[in-house]
């Protein structure tokens, strides 16, 4: 078969995501801060794109009053009369800045050209930026430096505190060890001990400490506590934790009323020093979705319209400056800025539908839920609200992620409700895998002492009054995830409760 060249003509189907198309759906899954950024940034990018002022359609801003017009004389007059700083206020008594203002040279020396008026503004007419008074949290690296400056007295002991601070972990904790500081420093092991001996001792107490026992005792010693039975005590701290307080007492060598003292005595030590010095900010949740219970006895659903970006097109301004210009150039410009701020204010009219319908499917399939807590949550998937609501999982999946939902029985998130099933023993309906949790634990919370229940015992139960069949692997995962401890230390958590308290 002799090989030749040839064209060919082929029709085929395919699905191609555009430019905008992909960004439309990355919106869906933005959190309100992160849309709000992105929106921001259009803001700045795109002048035929403003942010709207909140007011009632057909309102129109009353028109801003032209500014006064001045002479050149009238306003050099003016600003010289007003504009007094330091520098000339000392030249004419002819004296330096500091008799003047003692307190503030430096000060009216960076701001020569605003004052203070009485009620705070600057004389520009600039109100102040209060983010400029606000106390910076101290890192704690940089606290213990300043210590360790005054503590140390040569270079070569400042240069292995330095090493230490930077192997701190977050809580306060030397994670690194000190013969590796010494082989990277080229020191002696004895002067890397006697460093980190020093900066135990500084503030907060309890930091450079290599474990839980170090630390408390650190802080003891600081306070004058650490006596021979306390420092048993902190030896074996394993024997508290699984709360085998008759074998704890007789290593200590003390009975209930001191091992009570002792264990209060514990209790009001921090055994993570470095949390104080957190510089990670604290952000509250804020909801997406409000769902509130309507007068006929429904559940209303609305966006949280405070938190969404509005933005309008100004297709006054597109078409003055399109009429005025001739360049090729900037017509191509503002017809790509037309596009995209048209398409962003589709995008986000579209991201706003699709949550609205997603929140009302949810709050729809947890009725009982909301009506009447978690143990009426039932199962649900995204394949489930997709089918419903006629969208892809996917979608569903990016609108929930980073969601909160508003509800009258608190705050959650919107991925809260999608929960595994667990079958019915006698063929009925389905029970939520969250459900099924919190009936585990509040079976666990209120068994008593002498009445420790097991996870076949749990297992049991759960399939004799609510006919949930689930096995005991499946309890003792739900347990552990909980962080609830086996029936064997709970037995000794109560027993000894009973006992110590």
């Amino acid at each position: 078969m002799a090989l030749s060249p040839r064209l060919e003509f082929r029709q085929t189907q395919s699905l191609t995501l555009t430019p905008q198309l992909m960004q439309s759906i990355r919106l869906l899954q933005l959190s309100h801060l992160e849309l709000n950024d992105f929106v921001e940034a259009e803001l700045l990018r795109n002048p035929l794109l403003e942010r709207e002022d909140g007011g009632e359609p057909g309102e129109t801003a009353e028109a801003p009053e032209p500014p006064t017009e001045l002479s050149a004389y009238e306003d050099t007059v003016t600003r010289s009369e007003r504009i007094q700083d330091a520098d000339s206020i000392a030249d004419n008594y002819d004296t330096a800045v500091e008799n003047v203002f003692p307190d503030q040279p430096a000060q009216d020396r960076l701001l020569p050209q605003s004052r203070v008026d009485g009620d705070g503004a600057l004389g520009n007419g600039e109100a102040p930026d209060l983010d400029q008074y606000v106390a910076d949290r101290p890192l704690l690296s940089d606290h213990l430096m300043q210590q360790a400056n005054l503590l140390l007295k040569t270079q070569g002991d400042r240069l292995i505190a330095r090493y230490l601070v930077d192997g701190l972990n977050e809580a306060g904790y030397l994670a690194v060890e000190l013969e590796a500081v010494a082989d990277q420093l080229g020191a002696d092991l004895a002067d890397v001990e006697a460093v980190l001996q020093a900066l135990q001792g500084c503030d907060p107490v309890g930091v450079f400490a290599r474990s839980v026992p170090e630390c408390l005792a650190i802080q003891l010693r600081e306070r004058d506590r650490l006596d021979p039975m306390m420092a048993r005590l902190l030896e074996h701290l394993d024997l508290l934790a699984s709360h085998d307080l008759s074998m704890l007492m007789r290593r200590v060598g003390c009975d209930r009323e001191d091992l009570a003292d002792m264990l209060a005595e514990l209790r009001t030590l921090d055994p993570k020093p470095g949390r104080a010095f957190d510089s990670a900010p604290v952000e509250a949740v804020v909801p997406d979705v409000f769902v509130r219970q309507g007068p006929d006895g429904g559940w209303q659903v609305e966006l949280n319209t405070e938190v969404l970006p509005r933005v309008l097109v100004n297709r006054v301004y597109y078409a003055s400056v399109t009429r005025k210009t001739r360049d090729t150039a900037e017509k191509s410009f503002l017809s790509d800025c037309l596009a995209t701020a048209n398409w962003l204010t589709k995008s986000l009219d579209q991201r706003a539908q699709t949550m609205i319908k997603v929140a009302a499917e949810i709050v729809r399939q947890q009725d009982g839920f909301l009506a009447h807590g978690i143990a009426h949550l039932k199962p649900m998937t995204l394949r489930n609200v997709a089918e419903i609501i006629d969208m892809h999982e996917s979608t569903v999946s990016r609108v929930t992620t980073n969601k909160y939902m508003a509800t009258p029985r608190g705050l959650f998130e919107m991925k809260y409700f999608f929960t595994t099933a667990i079958a019915a023993s006698d063929g009925g309906d389905q029970h939520s895998a969250e459900a099924v949790r919190h009936r585990i634990r509040q079976l666990i919370e209120a068994e008593s002492a002498t009445a420790i229940l097991s996870d076949d015992t749990i297992a049991e139960v759960l399939k004799k009054e609510q006919g949930i069949d689930v096995a005991r692997r499946t309890v003792a995962k739900y347990r552990e995830a909980m962080n609830i401890p086996s029936s064997v230390i709970r037995r000794r958590q109560k027993k000894a409760l009973q006992h110590v308290g």
